[in-house]
């Protein structure tokens, strides 16, 4: 296994691991079009920090990656990477998308009436460094997350970072004690997530935050 940075060869693999990397999580598919959450989640990464991509191959094929920033608030927030992609990619003129793009709606409203907090970016100058990571099912176990990750760390360190954040969901189990296991701890609350549901339930977004190592 190699863990390396993107190169521009990458793109065609990266784009057909994206698809396929997040099987059987709760955010396997958010509104069951690929193309533009890409467009939200992986594609801003790939154009404004490049550098901060990284990749895990095995005999050639990607199979897993890392998309990193070094400072979250230099950085298109979420809010604006949605807006955009509904625009471009015309959402609410797709049943599918439209219907969980309808009841995000409804469910940020229904919060607001209740006063309840909602999910959305994290940003704090503790942690200002951000990352989303995805490894195909094959090399789950194979230590590709664990070495995309400490290749990040690395990284944050030669850049003087104070620290890292991430932002998950409660109901991803396995993601969550993984990500304990590189040194993030939880930070509350744990909000619903607007639109999202898993097996029928709502899905809450969970902040994990880790401090640089001492020098």
């Amino acid at each position: 296994m190699e863990i390396r940075g993107f190169v521009a060869g990458d793109s065609a693999g990266l784009r057909e691991l994206y698809g396929r990397a997040g099987a059987g999580s709760p955010v396997a598919s958010l509104w069951g079009d690929p193309e533009s959450e890409a467009a939200i989640y992986l594609d801003p990464y790939v154009e404004l920090e490049p550098e901060s991509l990284l990749v895990a191959v095995v005999d050639g094929k990607l199979t897993g990656y890392l998309a990193g920033c070094l400072d979250g608030a230099k950085f298109p927030s979420e809010e604006e990477r949605i807006g955009r992609a509904i625009r471009e990619h015309r959402l609410f003129l797709r049943r599918k998308s439209a219907a969980f793009f309808g009841r995000a709606m409804i469910d940020t409203v229904a919060a607001r009436i209740r006063w309840e907090p909602t999910a959305g970016d994290f940003t704090d100058p503790r942690w200002p460094a951000h990352l989303h990571i995805a490894v195909a099912a094959e090399a789950r176990g194979t230590g590709a997350a664990a070495g995309l990750m400490t290749r990040w760390f690395e990284r944050l360190d030669e850049h003087g970072s104070p620290g890292c954040h991430l932002q998950t969901q409660v109901e991803n189990t396995r993601a969550v004690r993984f990500f304990t296991r590189m040194g993030f701890t939880p930070l509350d609350p744990a909000p619903p997530i607007a639109g999202m549901r898993y097996r029928g339930e709502r899905v809450h977004q969970l902040t994990m935050v880790r401090p640089a190592e001492p020098s």
